[in-house]
């Protein structure tokens, strides 16, 4: 990962519901700097290998039960990122209570989808207008989105929520240049169809801003500078590793699940003005170009 300067801001305690690919790349990072981390997995056995390979406080989580006492002490910061289900978000649904007793806690960030948009048909989408989701999981996410603002208003607590786009970076088959190499690269073809993507690392930093300058309300579209059609950063990939881009397949004759089909059902290009003029976020990587050029190069 490129040498990035953090904002300013005073270590404190993050605790991160779902210590995913994000999450994981943001704890590092405030490692680092000196933070307390700790956070949540699905199940024991990845529990066990994230503590000892990361240095992290981990705890069992699975969004069915709350869980043991003591999860809470010290925290400052809280990260959600865990999907909501039909009920709501988990973290809600389980320790909503426990979080507003929490006396240290300052700030939390909800991890959200600009699915709660709905489809613009190419229009932009900015923060300041109503959600208007048209899947059930937009509906789902806008849904979270209200019940962690209200969770703590009236109180000192901040709570800011992001509207993330189609997340990439190095690893973990994250790319579509680890795609390429695993011949599992695909490019759909639907006319008029562009999405914004956001760099992993450049997520993290965004983050880091509005931690240092709370705002309880504050809701970012979190994207890069270039809405484009899927096939671009593919094409784009195969000509910075050598190699051909596969043929394109129509949206009508794509076999894909019906979380991708709803993503492809909807086209919007998301306004990130708010991250430069509020939170003064200068991105990284501020199209797909910069940041696929950093990990062919192996940049982490």
């Amino acid at each position: 990962m490129p040498a990035m300067p953090e904002p300013t801001i005073a270590a404190g305690h993050a605790f991160f519901f779902g210590l995913g690919y994000t999450a994981l790349r943001l704890a590092r990072r405030l490692k680092a700097a000196g933070w307390r981390v700790s956070g949540t997995v699905r199940d024991v056995g990845k529990a066990s290998a994230l503590a000892a390979a990361e240095g992290i406080d981990v705890r069992v989580f699975d969004g069915s039960a709350p869980m043991a006492e003591g999860a809470f002490d010290g925290v400052t910061h809280v990260i959600d990122s865990i999907p909501p289900t039909a009920e709501g978000a988990p973290p809600l649904l389980h320790h909503a209570a426990d979080l507003r007793a929490c006396p240290s806690l300052r700030w939390v960030g909800y991890l959200s989808t600009p699915a709660v948009y709905g489809d613009r048909q190419g229009g932009w989408a900015r923060e300041d207008e109503a959600p208007t989701p048209g899947s059930a999981r937009g509906e789902r996410r806008a849904a979270a989105e209200r019940a962690w603002l209200a969770a703590f208003d009236g109180t000192s607590v901040t709570v800011q929520v992001f509207r993330i786009a189609g997340i990439y970076g190095p690893g973990q088959g994250r790319n579509p240049i680890d795609g390429l190499k695993a011949g599992k690269a695909r490019i759909i073809e639907k006319p008029g169809q562009v999405f914004n993507r956001i760099h992993v690392d450049d997520i993290g930093t965004v983050l880091l801003a509005s931690m240092a300058r709370p705002r309880h309300g504050g809701i970012y579209n979190v994207a890069d500078d270039e809405a484009c059609p899927p096939g671009d950063p593919i094409r784009f990939a195969a000509e910075l590793i050598g190699v051909e881009p596969p043929a394109p397949i129509g949206i009508d004759s794509a076999e894909l699940s019906d979380m991708a089909r709803s993503f492809y059902a909807e086209c919007k290009r998301l306004d990130t003005a708010r991250l430069r003029d509020e939170l003064g976020v200068a991105l990284s990587y501020p199209t797909y170009r910069e940041g696929l050029r950093a990990i062919a190069a192996g940049a982490e």
